[in-house]
This record gives C-alpha cells, structure tokens and sequence, in this order.
C-alpha cells in the first residue's frame, strides 16, 4: 500500500501537500503546524504502519500545513485561519462533501473552528491529546523548558521533543525523528507557530461543534494534561472522553490497538457512511447519467503494446473509482476504457465529474503517460434491468459524451437546469445533432479548470 502524493491551492494562493490512502469513507488526519512531512513520515515505520492498518477501511488523507513539509514554504502565517484554509484547499481538492476529522495535538483547535464553520461537512470528529486554548497547553512548566531549547538549540529541541514528549526509546529512534522534525520545517518557521498558541482559543466554538465527538487521550500524557482533556469533552455538547493508558502523546506509538480500536469504533458506529453510499438504480427513478471515455485509447494500446497499454487503463480505473466512491456514484458498467455511471443527484454527479477531471491534470502533470478523459452526463427516467440501464436518456449520454474532447466534461440542458443557482460554471455549445437523434441537443461545457 502506497500514499499518493498531491497539491491543493489556498484561497490565497499557498501550495499544500496532501497524501491519501486506501480507499472507502474520507477520514483527515490532521496534526497542526510546525511539523508535518508526507513524504518522511511515511518513512518512519512506526507511522506508517499505524496508517496502513487505519486505511484498512477507509480513505487516509494527510497533509502538510503551510510552512512545513511538502508544502509552500515560504508561507508562514500559522494563524488559526490560515490553518483552516488549509484544510479547506484539501477537502474542495478532493471534492468531499463529508468527512470524518481526526486532529491530534495542535491540529485540534483548528479541527474544532472547522467543525463549527462547517457542520454540514463534518461526520464525525476525533481529538486527539489536545486542547482549545493554547494558554492551557503552555502553562505546563515542562513546556516552558522545552521551548527555552527552540530558541537555543534547533538541533538539542528536536531531540528533547522525540525523547521526552512523544516518548521515543533513547538512542537512534529518538534521533531518526529529531532528523524528520527537522527536516518538517525550520527553526524560524516552528518559534513563528509557536509564537501564535497564546492568541488561540476556540472555547468559544465548542457549544457549535454538533458533530459527534470523541476526545481521546492518554491517562500518563502530562502535557496536555488530562484535566485539559476533560475539559475540552465538557464543553462539546454530548462529546466522548476516552482515556487510554500510556504516555506518547504520538498515537503511533505505544500501545496502539487500543487507540486503532477506539477510532475505529466510532467511525464505524450506527452512522451513515460519511459519503452516501452508492444507491442501486430503482425502476423508474429520475437518475444522472455519467459516461467517460479515455482519449485515443486504441491507438496507445498499439503504441505501448498490452501490458503497459492496460496498466495506464488500470490507473483510469482506480482515479475514476475514487472519484465516484467521494460523490455516491453509482458504477453500473465499465467498457475498458470507460465508464456508465449514474447518481440521484445532478448536483454530485456534475461534482463528481470536475473531481475526476482534476485529478487526470494532477496525475498527467508527472506521468509518463497522460490519462486524458472527456465526460459527458445527462439526466432522465432510465429503464433499470439486471444492474443495468437503457433508454433514450442513457443513449443521449454517451453520445454527448462523444462529443466532449479530452479533458472535457460536456452536459445536456436538462443537466444544466437541475443544477441552476448551485455555483456551476457553464460555457453554451449551441445546438447540435446528435448520431441517432433528430433532434438537435442542446450541449453545455462545464468548466472546471481553476
């Protein structure tokens, strides 16, 4: 199991990495500046094998916060806002309308704002070993200490961080993460994260936070204390305290399945799925209609010859699974280089569409051999038998599916209507004739390049 590695935009134009992992219902995990590496954390075996077992079930995203990592370093505004755009610039990028929130330590202010900006978004909200108000974080005399060494010695920091607060064994496991922290991000960039922790506090937000919440912490975790901990459980409205036995304030360390068996308890409790589940079609029922088709498949099959030929279709396979598991679509068939699919809702089926689109850019911008897509949709009453669909509003899809070129996504009228006033942009195609149909269609371009 591999992380696959992208780049989300901030409203205010800051690059930020992001990983994701696995597949099924989006869970972010978030950990808050100053540190942050997608690429060395995923080289820590300790790290990366507490990731494989929590992407056994779902979709792992990660991300580097600006300032750190992978991302813009050069942007080093660590407010609470500008953490939020972070987030934001992923979860757009990805295109997910709900998701479950995991944020550990400095994550967990920021995690709760997000929560209390958007609940429509938020399924589900885990906390880990944080706090609301940085005043509460830094009044531990230890972390005064510890933060005297910041402004000292980079190097002696980084060492007493891995050692003394995540609870590192001495020796060369406690350096190899000094060595990742940092790597994450410089000693002027982490004493300017550090400089804003007074000025948070999102104590005021915890009454707003209405999605179901699971604080977790460590019982021996002396900074954050647990009365932090408890604290922060009281005042989100019907929120979980969990208290687990150890002293890493890092989830990855220690003991582990206790905390694995937590989040994944949660998650999995009762609730619907974070993204609707695919809906199989009902005789009858008003449904869009989503085909695409990869561009001069035929001719690079000859080109490449077989076994490569297909591994670029594989990977046409899996970004356009990906993308129809985030938006509750429904794939009724795949053609090889293709893909019928149908949704209840106009709105996701045009969201699925722009996600799938962006990510061939993404995925074109490094590859060897590009992937290029046209999309086209339709909407209407189809015949549904056997896990199949016909009819006339099928048909009309494929064919303004021929009509998109690469890198298009094209869309009928009735599309357009369904979707009016949502914030989609359309460029009119005029009208046109259609193979098998009389009458001219009229076609609109749906544009979704930034």
């Amino acid at each position: 199991m591999e992380q696959r590695i992208q780049y989300a935009k901030t409203a205010d134009g800051v690059s930020i990495a992001f990983s994701t992992l696995g597949e099924g219902p989006p869970l972010v995990a978030s950990i808050g500046p100053p540190f942050g590496h997608r690429q060395l954390e995923w080289q820590i075996p300790e790290w990366r094998r507490w990731n494989e077992q929590l992407a056994e079930k779902r979709m792992i995203i990660g991300y580097d916060t600006r300032g750190t990592g992978l991302s813009d370093r050069d942007a080093t505004d660590f407010s609470l806002d500008a953490q939020i755009l972070d987030l934001e610039a992923v979860v757009d990028r990805l295109g997910l309308q709900q998701l479950a929130l995991f944020a550990s330590i400095h994550g967990g202010p920021m995690a709760i704002a997000y929560a209390a900006r958007h609940p429509e978004r938020i399924s589900r909200l885990i906390v880990w070993c944080s706090y609301a108000r940085g005043s509460d974080y830094l009044q531990s005399s230890q972390i005064g200490a510890i933060r005297g060494l910041l402004n000292q010695d980079w190097q002696l920091y980084t060492e007493t961080v891995s050692h003394v607060f995540l609870g590192w064994p001495e020796g060369k496991p406690a350096h190899q993460f000094a060595v990742y922290l940092r790597e994450s991000v410089t000693q002027e960039a982490a004493q300017a994260a550090y400089s804003v922790l007074n000025e948070v506090d999102v104590s005021p937000l915890l009454a707003q936070v209405t999605a179901p919440t699971l604080v977790l912490h460590r019982r021996q975790v002396t900074f954050p204390a647990v009365d932090i901990a408890r604290r922060l459980a009281s005042g989100i409205p019907d929120a979980r305290l969990a208290l687990l036995e150890g002293s890493s304030a890092a989830p990855f360390l220690g003991d582990t399945e206790a905390v694995l068996g937590a989040i994944d308890g949660f998650l999995s409790e009762g609730e619907e799925p974070a993204v609707a589940p695919a809906e199989p079609p009902a005789p009858g029922a008003f449904r869009t209609v989503l085909f695409t088709d990869v561009e001069g498949s035929t001719s690079m099959m000859q080109r490449l010859g077989d076994a490569k030929g297909r591994a670029v279709l594989r990977e046409h396979e899996r970004i356009t699974r990906e993308a129809l598991r985030a938006h509750g679509g429904t794939e009724v068939k795949t053609m090889g280089d293709g893909f019928m699919a149908s949704f209840s809702s106009a709105t996701r089926a045009l969201e699925c569409a722009i996600a799938t689109q962006r990510a061939f850019a993404e995925h074109n911008e490094s590859a060897e051999e590009p992937i290029r897509v046209r999309i086209g949709l339709n909407a209407g009453e189809p015949i549904a038998e056997e896990a199949d669909l016909f009819g006339t509003a099928v048909i009309l899809a494929a064919r303004i599916a021929a009509k998109a070129e690469d890198g298009e996504i094209m869309a009928s009228d009735v599309v357009r209507q369904l979707v009016a006033g949502k914030g989609f942009l359309f460029s009119d195609r005029g009208d046109t004739v259609l193979r098998g149909f009389e009458d001219p269609a009229r076609l609109y371009e749906v544009r979704w390049e930034a």
